[in-house]
């Protein structure tokens, strides 16, 4: 009895001790967490204007001449990043072809407000929000060019505001439904917005912190990471609490919503290229790119042979002939 009385005295402090370091370690992640973002935004102040939307405003970044000729160019940037990171890419190129471009932080992301709760995950939300920045800029008709997770959005955007899209160019996209890899326990509950709260505030930034550079690199696979990206892209912005939380409620919604919008791919009517690397290994070509490509009418699929996923970068010529190949149909030459 005495050996089962001590056993049990044992287990409890082992549990108290347990705990107490979960908490300190909680305590020091969240001191960490205040640092970094206090760091990065010191590093990374905002370098565009706002413009006000429903809920709040939008960070935008913008390039080349005001009254083009040329027309406007929208660049949606993908997950993990902002406005700076298709800005750099294709954006400045696409200025120096003569295109107006404006790139948008979406909400949540860069210095954009979250605008509003979990429903702001959603492409759905973000196109309303993007299409009433474009209001409010008179921007008017636009190609819009949406990388990855923003491939979802400008389709969105061509579907509920096609007074706002003249042509799409879709830049390693993910727009079709993709099954739900069943989670770990741990998984599920790290996605319950009270547990993802707290650890965007303790851990994971900290963590993102010392996995950002890596992570840089792999995204650029096979292809060697592009000179200067992580202080160009202004990629650490994403170390902070509110832009790691909008980072996870976009890619854990993400599913459900192509599930809603991906059966009316076949109305949209614009010029629209799907462009995607055949090594790409984040989104794969034969899942997405291709079959995304014979659902939209007329769309026209480029293929780049060896490229990976950030094609903005390394393949920004062939992205930038996309572009001038949607404009000559949006606006043909005249007839002699």
């Amino acid at each position: 009895m005495r050996i089962l009385k001590g056993v049990a005295a044992f287990s409890a402090g082992a549990a108290v001790l347990l705990g107490g370091l979960v908490v300190a370690a909680l305590a020091a992640g969240a001191g960490a967490t205040v640092l970094i973002a206090f760091h990065v935004e010191s590093l990374y102040p905002p370098n565009g204007r706002f413009v006000p939307v429903r809920g709040g405003r939008l960070a935008v970044l913008e390039a080349g001449p005001t009254e083009s000729p040329r027309g406007t160019v929208v660049l949606l940037h993908g997950a993990s990043a902002s406005a700076a990171d298709p800005m750099e890419g294709i954006g400045r190129t696409l200025a120096k072809r003569g295109y107006r471009v404006i790139a948008f932080d979406r909400p949540g992301f860069g210095w954009s407000d979250r605008l509003a709760g979990p429903e702001a995950a959603s492409p759905g939300f973000q196109a309303d929000a993007i299409g009433r920045a474009l209001d409010a800029m008179e921007a008017g008709p636009a190609i819009v060019l949406g990388h990855s997770w923003s491939g979802a959005l400008a389709l969105r955007l061509a579907l509920d505001r096609p007074d706002h899209v003249a042509g799409l160019v879709l830049a390693a996209p993910v727009a079709l439904p993709f099954p739900d890899k069943q989670l770990p326990w741990w998984g599920r509950l790290a996605l319950q917005p009270a547990v993802t709260g707290l650890l965007v505030r303790t851990v994971v930034v900290p963590i993102a912190w010392w996995y950002l550079p890596k992570a840089a690199k792999g995204a650029f696979t096979p292809q060697a990471m592009s000179e200067g990206y992580v202080e160009r892209s202004r990629a650490p912005l994403i170390l902070r609490p509110g832009a790691a939380l909008a980072n996870l409620e976009d890619l854990a919604g993400l599913p459900a919503a192509l599930r809603e919008q991906a059966p009316r791919y076949g109305e949209i009517r614009v010029p629209t290229v799907v462009a995607a690397g055949e090594s790409d290994p984040v989104v794969r070509i034969q899942t997405q790119a291709v079959p995304l490509a014979e659902q939209i009418p007329g769309a026209r699929l480029v293929r780049l042979r060896g490229i990976g996923h950030m094609l903005h970068y390394v393949a920004t010529d062939a992205l930038a002939d996309a572009v001038d190949g949607v404009r000559a149909e949006v606006e043909p030459p005249p007839a002699r």
